[in-house]
């Protein structure tokens, strides 16, 4: 054929003029007869022997014999005169030596085009069917009955010995005598100042981190009553990393400002800053003593660092006019190595909180007292083999003492003394450090300890999400702000 527009050559298009030319001659009939009866004839005589009775049936009548029920089930081939096909006529296979009549036909691979019957042919007569063939569904025989052994097939033996794990218990709302007196979700937003918008704080704050042997969860959340009078969020909370690789070192801050002071969500984030970037200064030699287990120097150091970032806040209160007591927070801290061979964890900081721990499924408050502040034991890697009776090793305390602050006049110090611990984590341990409006209730209601408890004995950390609908389990009576980091390790 050749393309559109331009004229043919030689005879390439011939078959398509051809196709379509009136002058064109057809090609005639054929030889052969072609009628309807001629096809059926021809049909007929395909399934007989030749002697006019079909193969296995009545001579003489020109019907097929009786057939099994399933129609399209061929008849085995029989012997008789060879003869050639016509086009439309399935291949006929080679004659097979003569079987007793009441043999079973082969299963066929694919069944022959059935002859069509002319009109006034009586009925193909039905026979018996073939053994094993069931007719309908309700001569199909019973199913066997459902044996509560356990079965040799591997989806029912899974089946029937699935052992599903122990699912901690769903989120709930309240614990408690009662439900709590405000909303569960907050009602008013704090005041907010055009010329000020950087001092707005957010309701909730939520983080995390995964670090060597240990999953990270951090947030906080504004209290119930501050939610509902549309005060700001007096905590704080600070989580960075300082170094890289094995070196790095992980800081968890959080603060609480003063009760009842307008400027008490600033003195909370200024304190969380100045530890921050204390801290990240002296991360190195930090992470080293640490690694080391050098329980004088950590202490000390520590002490330093946090007498002088909240001595810092107190001096620049006083520049502002603001009374010191007013403008003041308290400080908690969590120190987190990112070397996979430490487990040491470090605690410090000035003020009311809490630091518990979930170990074997109970809940341990190992808050420093004021009275074991300076001489609690506090254990490292890489310690003397001296235990506690808790199985924590222990590391000499060197007496080393805080030098003076650089700062001349140094700034008064907080009257909260300070609280310092640290300990070795074992494997499924959960560390929880917080401020107190999450551990006055864990230690008033121990309904929400068991429900913790629940929620956190699984040995995996909880997704972010989940953390935070745990953290926010609220207690009737308690409604100050919440804010709290827990520790999972691997």
């Amino acid at each position: 054929m050749s393309q559109q527009g331009a004229s043919p050559t030689g005879h390439e298009d011939d078959w398509w003029g051809q196709l379509y030319d009136d002058s064109t001659e057809d090609t005639g009939p054929a030889g052969a007869a072609d009628s309807l009866d001629d096809r059926f004839a021809s049909a007929t005589e395909a399934v007989t022997d030749g002697s006019g009775a079909s193969a296995g049936g009545r001579a003489g009548t020109g019907v097929p014999a009786q057939r099994p029920v399933i129609a399209d089930t061929p008849e085995p081939p029989r012997a008789g005169p060879v003869r050639d096909r016509v086009p439309w006529e399935p291949p006929v296979a080679a004659p097979q030596s003569p079987e007793p009549l009441s043999a079973a036909p082969p299963a066929p691979t694919a069944p022959p085009p059935e002859p069509r019957t002319p009109p006034g042919t009586p009925p193909t007569p039905l026979g018996p069917p073939p053994a094993g063939f069931i007719a309908s569904v309700q001569d199909a025989p019973p199913a066997p009955p459902v044996s509560s052994a356990p079965s040799t097939s591997p989806v029912l033996r899974t089946a029937t010995h699935l052992d599903l794990p122990t699912l901690p218990p769903p989120n709930v709302d309240y614990v408690g005598s009662g439900p709590p007196t405000y909303d569960a979700e907050p009602t008013a937003l704090p005041l907010a100042d055009p010329d000020d918008l950087d001092d707005l704080v957010a309701d909730t704050v939520l983080d995390g981190a995964r670090y060597g042997a240990c999953t990270l969860r951090a947030v906080s959340v504004r209290g119930d009553s501050a939610r509902f009078r549309g005060e700001p969020r007096r905590d704080s909370l600070l989580t960075a990393r300082f170094g890289t690789g094995e070196h790095a070192l992980v800081l968890v801050a959080m603060a609480t400002g003063a009760r009842a002071t307008p400027g008490a969500h600033q003195a909370a984030a200024e304190a969380c800053h100045w530890i921050g970037r204390a801290v990240g200064r002296s991360h190195a030699r930090l992470a080293e003593d640490i690694r080391s287990g050098r329980r004088g120097d950590l202490k000390s150091g520590l002490h330093r660092l946090t007498d002088r970032s909240l001595g810092k806040l107190r001096a620049g209160a006083a520049e502002q006019g603001i009374d010191p007591e007013e403008y003041s927070a308290t400080l908690r801290c969590l120190l987190l190595p990112a070397d996979p061979e430490c487990r040491t964890r470090v605690f410090f900081g000035v003020g009311s909180g809490g630091l518990f721990r979930l170990r074997g499924g109970e809940w341990q408050d190992i808050e420093p007292r004021v009275t074991d502040v300076t001489g609690d034991a506090v254990v490292g890697f890489g310690s003397l083999p001296s235990e506690t009776p808790e199985g924590d090793r222990l590391t000499m305390d060197l007496g080393i003492p805080t030098p003076p602050s650089p700062y001349e006049p140094a700034p008064e110090p907080p009257h909260e003394p300070f609280r310092f611990r640290a300990s070795v984590a074992q494997p499924g341990d959960t560390l929880l450090m917080c401020t107190g409006g999450l551990a006055e209730p864990l230690r008033g209601e121990p309904d929400l300890c068991r429900y913790l408890t629940g929620r956190w004995s699984g040995g995996d950390a909880p997704g972010l999400a989940a953390f935070l609908a745990d953290t926010q389990v609220r207690v009737k009576g308690y409604a100050d702000d919440r804010t709290a980091a827990a520790v999972w390790e691997a």
